[in-house]
């Protein structure tokens, strides 16, 4: 339980971080996640392809935020 407590936090800070984040660090992010996407000829593991799409998930939720 702690840790699921622990993931909620650090999601919800990296979000608030990207928020304020430029484009190119969003850009960065955005390629991370392709970066550990499978490669053509490499057989896909469920939870590295969860992984990015989280990863797009927390640059996309970020986005919902307006920048001051």
């Amino acid at each position: 339980m702690q840790l699921r407590i622990r993931v909620i936090a650090l999601e919800n800070l990296v979000i608030a971080l990207l928020a304020e984040a430029p484009d190119r660090q969003l850009t960065l992010a955005r390629g991370m996640a392709t970066y550990i996407s499978p490669r053509a000829g490499f057989t896909p593991h469920p939870i590295t392809l969860r992984a990015a799409d989280e990863m797009l998930s927390l640059v996309d939720r970020a986005d919902r935020y307006p920048r001051l």
